[in-house]
């Protein structure tokens, strides 16, 4: 869910309400910013605050771009730092911000993980068959490292699904744009796909991710659901 005001605030209760009342995951909020075409303050829907969120990007460009806060190609801050992004009709690409590694691969659960930071971090481990998510793994790792965790399988050398536990929902979500790099990333690192994929989340829309210069561009299909 988004909305535009002037005024920058603490809407954690606001989201938290919304959040409930229209079954979602995440409030984005849109302010001014004198630099940038905008800023946003994103909220999870139990009232905490996080950095970046992948599709939340592609969405709030969108708006922007749809309610004329911003041109086709635009620039707006978020808590993981400056994001550009670039609208074509319902189609919306986002420059992810450059990840770091936070551990190197480690054994837990009988389960290989892997963490990085791309823009809030995330645990990567990669399954022979998608449905090995296994939930209750995904809750001890996530408390136990802070952390989104990411289920991920392969199909081919440019087919990724992956299923993703989120901090602040405190559940698997349909979709995490975040994770869905992070598990790229990892598989890419492994070569086992190339420099660029279609990612399928639980929702089971398309979405294009791909490596250039080493940049990573995050794309698919924005669709308003309400309003």
């Amino acid at each position: 869910m988004i909305f535009h005001t002037n005024v920058r605030d603490d809407y954690s209760k606001l989201a938290i309400e919304l959040c409930k009342k229209e079954n979602v995951d995440g409030l984005i909020v849109v302010v001014p910013h004198f630099v940038f075409d905008f800023e946003w303050l994103f909220y999870n829907n139990d009232g905490s605050t996080a950095s970046m969120c992948g599709n939340g990007t592609r969405a709030v460009a969108h708006y922007a771009f749809t309610n004329q806060i911003a041109g086709k190609f635009m620039k707006f801050l978020t808590g993981a730092g400056v994001i550009s992004c670039q609208v074509e009709d319902d189609i919306v690409e986002t420059q992810m911000t450059p990840p770091k590694e936070l551990k190197a691969s480690f054994e837990q659960y009988g389960l290989k993980w892997w963490m990085v930071d791309t823009g809030v971090p995330h645990l990567v481990t990669i399954v022979g068959d998608i449905e090995l998510f296994d939930k209750d793994i995904a809750s001890k790792m996530r408390y136990e490292y802070n952390a989104n965790v990411n289920f991920t399988s392969l199909k081919d050398t440019d087919q990724l699904y992956v299923r993703t536990y989120e901090r602040g929902v405190e559940d698997e979500t349909q979709a995490c744009g975040t994770g869905m790099v992070a598990c790229f990333l990892r598989a890419n690192s492994l070569n086992l796909i190339s420099g660029s994929a279609k990612v399928y989340p639980t929702s089971l829309e398309e979405l294009t991710i791909r490596l250039e210069k080493d940049t990573i561009y995050f794309k698919g299909k924005v669709k308003k659901l309400k309003g």
